[in-house]
Formats: structure tokens, C-alpha cells, sequence
């Protein structure tokens, strides 16, 4: 899912949100868009965008590849802020011992700084958008 958002708290800073929706945490995602708590937004030209890679479930070395594509085509573009969400995302989850899962998602980024690790199983939509706020507040000035 590809998404341009804006947070109340910020409409003059346009979220580019590429999320790796992968279990049931991507749900929570999504829920934060359709709850209202994200307003979908076109990209304004004259908008500061930051562009967020939100991981969302368990990561599998199947997955590997799509996911460090995905990130490597946002990062050409400009600074990526990596986002794990969930339990999953960060370390396996439930599923840690399982030899087709990856114990997080920091062996996929070698060198790339993991901004936030949002913890739950799974997380609230809420906890997105306050990461979400704290990330852009810290990165674009008020």
C-alpha cells in the first residue's frame, strides 16, 4: 500500500507512507486512514513530504527481496524513515524460532537506521499516528 497522508497536527507536511503490509498489523494500518486519524492527501507541490517505509507483520525470506526493493526505489528518490510496527516486525513475533522467518527487520537494512520500533501484537492505529507525528516533528520544524 502507497499512501500520501497528512497528520492533523502537521497539514503543511505531506507523509508519504510506503507500507510493507504483511499480517494482521497492516490491518491496524489501514485502519488508521479509515478511522479518520490520516486524511489521504495528494502531494502539494509546495509541501515539505517525508517518506516513511512503515513494515507492518512478519517478514519471511521470501519477503526479503520485495521489501528491500521496495525500500531501495523510495530511497532513490530521497531519505527514507524506516518504521517497524509490531511485534512481528521487530523481532519475529510469535514466529521468531520459524527458520523461513527473519528476527526482525534490521537484518534487511544493514546500515539504514530503524527510526522507531512501535511495539504491540498488533499495535493500535493510534500508536502509528503518534509515532508518525513524533517522527515528522523531530525531522520538519514547526
Amino acid at each position: 500500500m502507497h499512501s500520501v497522508w497528512r497528520l492533523a497536527s502537521r497539514p503543511d507536511v505531506a507523509v508519504d507512507v510506503a507500507s510493507a503490509g504483511l499480517a494482521c498489523c497492516s490491518l491496524e494500518v489501514e485502519a488508521a486512514g479509515q478511522r479518520g486519524l490520516l486524511v489521504a492527501s495528494e502531494t502539494v507541490p509546495h509541501a515539505a513530504t517525508v517518506t516513511v517505509l512503515v513494515v507492518a507483520g512478519t517478514v519471511t525470506t521470501a519477503l526479503e527481496p520485495a521489501l528491500v526493493r521496495l525500500f531501495d526505489e523510495h530511497a532513490q528518490r530521497g531519505p527514507v524513515i524506516i518504521v517497524s510496527f509490531g511485534a512481528c516486525a521487530t523481532s519475529g513475533g510469535p514466529y521468531w524460532d520459524a527458520p523461513t522467518v527473519r528476527p526482525g527487520i534490521e537484518v534487511l537494512f544493514p546500515g539504514q537506521e530503524i527510526a522507531s520500533y512501535v511495539p504491540g501484537c498488533p499495535p493500535r492505529p493510534e500508536a502509528l499516528v503518534v509515532e508518525l507525528e513524533r517522527l515528522v516533528d523531530s525531522r520538519i520544524p514547526a
